[in-house]
């Protein structure tokens, strides 16, 4: 008996393997783009909720935390299980999880409730992003067809991150809070269909251990340092937020070295030994706190100063979603031409420029202006997507799940640090540019002087919080630009080889 040489793919199975590829690629970008959606929108409802259950400050303080709490602390035990029981089959049930949690806004009849559903909502987050990354490392092997890839997805983040208030804006005007809630299911329940239709399974060769105690330092040191973290930012510098911030970095590393130990351990830290993985995660880090920053500091400016509804604030950010739909996709191909390294740093300079637009306009700020530096941020996250390439590219196939959690995390951790750290600096030069004798209203926030003696000098004062943001912003992602620089191989490509 002879064994026959297998056929080649006929022209017509190829191309329907390809359409089913970039169809893959397409449910994991919309199921993106309504976790990140989610994550901006319930800015715009909470004021309609918290009126409508009679939320007092610490449920509305759990309402917006534990969503992002529950997300970032799941994220590396959710990452390995996937690696063993199905990557596809992660995600879905993410997908499941998400439009079951989203449903659960209809029988919300208080605070612990819409608690409890936000909560459900970031189990399912955390099921879904790092198996989208995952996922696309599976569907794409080819490097620079997987960069381009990557490139789609970090623009879809980008534009989910700005239409957000919109979506949420223009919900709030027709219908109830519960709405917020209730738009993704219909997704949810298209991009399962779809999911299970287009994508392939894929699980980890050598999937890592998930041990009972690596998951208990992991979780429990993430939410605990997300915690401390968003807390230090809000001004709460009291004891306990300071032992939950020890304690949360004490189990972090506690959780690093038993990694470290471990021959096929929980999380592949053994990848920051690579440079090119380092930078890639500098980049993505660095990228997300920006972002989220502006859009955090930015949407309050045009509410507060400008007088504009959140649905007008959320159209004006557009300009960065604009800038995110471009830069991103057209960087592998500029990359292949011109070198990875200096693609990426130029990303990161012209975000840093966008960052310092704002510092350097004249007062008051004119909205022109503020379009400018939004496109040119939105622009900058091409660095962003050739950041992911290098991240995804760089590690092993079999430790792809660790990679995506690793990437993930750092999105989360930067989009903490924008709001704790640019956040409450905005919130610092406020206060210091109010008069002497403003009122204790006025001094909390610019709401609290609008109508007062104090208004004018409350507005001045968070239009040149603003400015300083954008430049400590700027300064930031140019020390990381130079990082980079100095990190990366010269002829580093984008599957992070040289």
């Amino acid at each position: 008996m002879t064994a026959t040489a297998p056929r080649s793919a006929t022209p017509r199975t190829a191309a329907h393997q390809d359409r089913r590829r970039w169809g893959g690629l397409a449910v994991l970008a919309a199921s993106l783009l309504v976790v990140v959606m989610d994550m901006t929108v319930l800015n715009v409802a909470l004021p309609d909720l918290t009126e409508d259950l009679h939320a007092g400050a610490l449920a509305q303080l759990w309402i917006v935390d534990v969503y992002s709490l529950v997300l970032a602390g799941l994220l590396v035990p959710v990452a390995a299980l996937a690696d063993r029981w199905g990557r596809r089959r992660m995600l879905l049930t993410g997908f499941a999880i998400f439009a079951v949690a989203s449903l659960g806004a209809l029988i919300a009849r208080s605070p612990g409730d819409v608690i409890a559903v936000r909560a459900l909502l970031g189990i399912g987050g955390a099921m879904i992003m790092p198996a989208t990354l995952s996922l696309i490392r599976a569907l794409f092997p080819d490097a620079r067809e997987r960069a381009f890839a990557l490139g789609l997805w970090a623009a879809t983040a980008a534009v989910g991150g700005a239409i957000g208030p919109i979506v949420g804006g223009a919900l709030l005007s027709a219908f109830s809070w519960h709405a917020a809630f209730l738009v993704n299911v219909p997704l949810m329940v298209v991009a399962l269909v779809a999911g299970l239709l287009l994508l392939p399974e894929s699980r980890s060769e050598k999937p890592g251990r998930v041990d009972a105690l690596g998951v208990l330092l992991s979780v429990g040191g993430m939410i605990a340092a997300v915690y401390g973290i968003k807390h230090l930012g809000k001004g709460d510098l009291d004891v306990v937020t300071v032992l939950v911030l020890v304690a949360g970095f004490l189990l972090l590393t506690l959780f690093v070295r038993r990694c470290l130990r471990q021959d096929e351990p929980m999380l592949a830290v053994r990848l920051f030994a690579n440079p090119v993985f380092r930078s890639g995660v500098a980049t993505a880090l660095v990228s997300s706190t920006a972002m989220i920053a502006l859009l955090f500091v930015g949407s309050q400016w045009l509410q507060l100063v400008q007088g504009w509804s959140p649905l007008m604030a959320g159209v004006a950010l557009l300009p960065m979603a604009l800038g995110g739909l471009i830069g991103p996709p057209l960087a592998p191909a500029v990359a292949d031409r011109f070198g990875a390294r200096n693609v990426i740093v130029a990303g990161l300079v012209v975000l840093a420029a966008g960052l310092l637009t704002l510092w350097l306009l004249p007062r008051p700020m004119p909205y022109v202006g503020i379009a400018v530096a939004l496109l040119l941020v939105g622009f900058g996250t091409a660095a962003l997507g050739l950041g992911s390439a290098l991240i995804m590219g760089s590690a092993p196939v079999h430790q792809a799940g660790s990679a995506a959690a690793v990437e993930e995390m750092s999105y989360e951790v930067g989009g903490v640090l924008g709001i704790a750290v640019l956040g409450s600096l905005a919130g610092v030069v406020y206060r210091h540019g109010l008069p002497v004798g403003a009122d204790a209203a006025a001094v909390e926030s610019v709401s609290g002087a609008l109508g007062t003696p104090f208004e004018s000098a409350a507005l001045a004062s968070y239009t040149d919080a603003f400015g300083v943001v954008g430049l400590v912003g700027a300064v930031i992602t140019l020390v990381v630009a130079v990082l980079v620089w100095r990190g990366l191989p010269k002829d580093v490509d984008v599957s992070g080889g040289h």
